[in-house]
């Protein structure tokens, strides 16, 4: 892994000059066991019909591994035709297929080129797509692709910290596979934000993200961008959480208006019906991530309790055997 990430660096550094660019544009790819499985890879170059282009494989705790290379547009088979490497000059694409999917296979796939960067060659790589394989038998839903729940600010973190934290709560998608990203509206600048695990929760995965705004950009609008292997259309999904004023003040006007008599309104005074409201949506909002934070946190402390029941269980076991008495010859 170290020396992957050697060239890695590498692979930024002429990035920069606009040299060479590999691009993988899937994160994830799943396919069947038994099945056939494509990885697709996007080369800007100059010279690309006559780019040797190689695919690796590194599986969870080992070194990487070469599987093939491709230069023509004759497709290259190796081991069996297990993996079959093409080009397409017309795209400046390279796609990797993997026959007779097996449990095995199961790894993150890179394609590569040689590229000369201060007269020495250096191996460029792009960022890896992993391939999961799904057994025959496994049943999933229609729609896999994660369900998005967002939460705003509080009010009691405004006042209190001058900054609010934007949350985002990712639900029933498959494979756990899957990337965040928090950006302002109308940038390409990707944000610092915390990310939480994938969870497992029965077949499917769960995750959280969320972006603090310090009081500087609680004025401007953000957006939290998913991208994931089963997004409808194969589009990532952006999710625009409005400015941190405006989203407070737009709560509290709805709150205005759902509670005040249209025949009395002009009677009662919108400052206090606007506290009202901040009051209740900070309420209820911490009322919402109080919830599912202690329902994830049950099932945790379940999952431990039955892992100490199970090895208590074989001690005693063991324990018992040991001291029974046995036969005498």
């Amino acid at each position: 892994m170290p020396q992957l990430e050697a060239v890695l660096f590498f692979s930024l550094w002429a990035f920069g000059f606009g040299q060479l660019k590999l691009e993988q544009p899937e994160i994830s790819v799943s396919g069947e066991k038994y099945m056939s499985a494509r990885i697709s890879c996007k080369v800007s170059s100059d010279s690309f019909s006559k780019e040797y282009i190689h695919w690796y494989q590194q599986k969870p705790n080992q070194g990487i591994e070469h599987l093939i290379y491709v230069v023509s547009t004759t497709p290259a088979r190796e081991k069996n035709n297990k993996y079959e490497a093409s080009k397409n000059v017309k795209y400046s694409t390279s796609t990797l297929r993997i026959n007779f999917l097996e449990k095995e296979d199961e790894a993150v796939y890179f394609c590569a080129c040689w590229y000369v960067i201060t007269q020495r060659w250096r191996k460029i790589f792009a960022e890896g797509t992993k391939l999961i394989v799904i057994p025959p038998d496994r049943s999933l839903g229609s729609d896999i692709s994660p369900k998005a729940t967002t939460f705003l600010p509080s009010v009691a973190e405004i006042n209190l910290h001058k900054a609010g934290t934007y949350l985002c709560l990712l639900e029933k998608f498959f494979p756990d596979v899957i990337k965040v990203d928090w950006k302002e509206k109308n940038s390409n600048t990707i944000l610092g934000s915390q990310q939480g695990n994938a969870m497992k929760t029965n077949d499917t995965y769960m995750k959280f993200s969320w972006l603090t705004v310090n009081a500087k950009s609680m004025e401007k609008e953000h957006k939290c961008i998913i991208r994931h292997e089963n997004n409808k259309r194969g589009v990532d999904q952006e999710i625009l959480f409005p400015s941190i004023q405006k989203g407070i003040v737009s709560e509290a006007e709805r709150f205005e208006d759902a509670t005040l008599p249209a025949t009395r309104m002009e009677d009662h005074e919108p400052k206090n019906a606007k506290n009202k409201a901040l009051d209740m949506e900070a309420d209820t909002v911490q009322l919402q991530l109080t919830n599912t934070s202690a329902y994830y946190t049950y099932l945790l402390l379940l999952l431990k309790s039955l892992v100490y029941l199970a090895i208590i269980s074989f001690c005693l076991f063991r324990r018992t055997a040991v001291c029974s008495p046995g036969k005498s010859s």
